[in-house]
């Protein structure tokens, strides 16, 4: 049995946040406050998932079943899909350019491993996903695929286990699904590469809606 990682002494201000058991009570949640839909946002949710499990984080919705869940998190993880997958699930309605944080995510997923097993006291675990191929000093705002909806996921070692925190953009509450599976399964990759176990998960909206009605997601 190995040891536990080090871990810097800290004091964790999500306790404030409301907690959800898992991703499911939280896509709840998120549905019933975004209920007016249409325009309607709900600025700067934070709330908190005890179990963060992929298998806990499958929550299939009539939009999201879990064959589409799977080709998205296998897309997003840069890992390989058929051609018959992407003609099952690709869909315009479950998220388009906003949602493709594939580029680079292996050398992302890389980087972070290699910090925190050199460093388990970094506060540099970080995957980037505002932009695919360009910076930020060429931003346009009128380009879907250089305005990602989650921005950064921070990953840091506490009370011996990986934990990580998602900044997100924007939230439509229906694609949420899609956004946490894929989140999940990325932690517990990162997890089994670093041979900890899995803490709880911070989920930080600044904008959130209903679906993709709103105006300019």
């Amino acid at each position: 049995m190995s040891s536990p990682p080090k871990c810097a002494p800290s004091k964790n201000l999500n306790t404030a946040y409301p907690h959800f058991p898992t991703a499911k009570e939280m896509y709840a949640h998120l549905r019933e406050i975004t209920k007016p839909g249409g325009e309607y946002v709900v600025r700067n949710f934070v709330g908190v998932i005890e179990d963060i499990s992929v298998e806990a984080s499958t929550v299939e919705t009539e939009l999201f079943p879990k064959g589409a869940l799977e080709y998205y998190t296998k897309k997003n993880m840069g890992w390989q899909y058929s051609q018959e997958e992407y003609d099952t699930w690709q869909l315009a309605e479950r998220g388009g350019a906003q949602g493709d944080y594939r580029e680079g995510m292996q050398a992302k997923m890389k980087n972070l491993i290699d910090c925190l097993q050199t460093e388990p006291l970094s506060k540099r675990g970080v995957i980037p996903i505002p932009y695919s191929t360009v910076g930020s000093q060429t931003i346009d705002w009128t380009d879907q695929g250089q305005n990602k909806c989650c921005r950064e996921l921070h990953f840091y070692l506490e009370d011996g286990k990986l934990k990580c925190t998602g900044i997100v953009r924007m939230q439509n509450a229906n694609i949420y699904v899609k956004n946490i599976h894929f989140f999940a399964t990325l932690i517990d990759h990162v997890a089994k590469e670093l041979n900890v176990p899995v803490g709880e998960y911070t989920h930080w909206i600044t904008n959130l809606c209903h679906d993709r009605n709103a105006t300019s997601c």
